[in-house]
């Protein structure tokens, strides 16, 4: 499927989210309430079959958290980038999708580290590098207390 075909039928199954060609990649910007939804029908649709997780990172804004999905259809060789904001800064968080793709577990993980965004539903959301007490080294807002980073 070519990139305008994709995002024709991306408009029309996901009419709640918006679809674009990015730099790259065609974009799906989709709310944090119907993330599970649109992940489960990406990978589950025979026109997309988007099979592979490629990358999940976060980003911090401010105003908001993002998370961002880069995935893969190893049946029709296309790609996208599926992009969610939380609902603010203060306790973000969103549905985790390693139910549809097993290695965001770790991505997941990674992103509650370093940026402190929760994935509801997640099953072993824990510190993946840092202690408890550590707080959220990547936030924009982060102190640095002992002053091992000087900004």
């Amino acid at each position: 499927m070519l990139n305008e075909e994709l995002i024709t039928y991306l408009s029309k199954q996901f009419p709640g989210a918006e679809v674009k060609q990015g730099t790259q990649y065609v974009e799906v910007i989709a709310g944090a309430d119907e993330l599970h939804k649109v992940a489960q029908s990406l990978k589950e649709s025979q026109e997309t079959a988007f099979d592979y997780l490629v990358c999940l990172s976060g980003v911090d804004y401010p105003e908001y958290m993002s998370v961002v999905y880069h995935l893969e259809s190893t049946k029709f060789k296309h790609f996208i980038v599926l992009k969610v904001k939380t609902s603010g800064r203060e306790n973000p968080a969103i549905d985790t999708v390693c139910d549809i793709w097993p290695t965001a577990e770790f991505h997941e993980r990674e992103v509650f580290d370093l940026l402190g965004v929760k994935f509801n539903n997640h099953p072993d959301l824990r510190r993946l590098f840092l202690d408890e007490g550590w707080g959220y080294p990547l936030r924009k807002d982060y102190v640095d207390e002992i002053h091992i980073v000087e900004r």
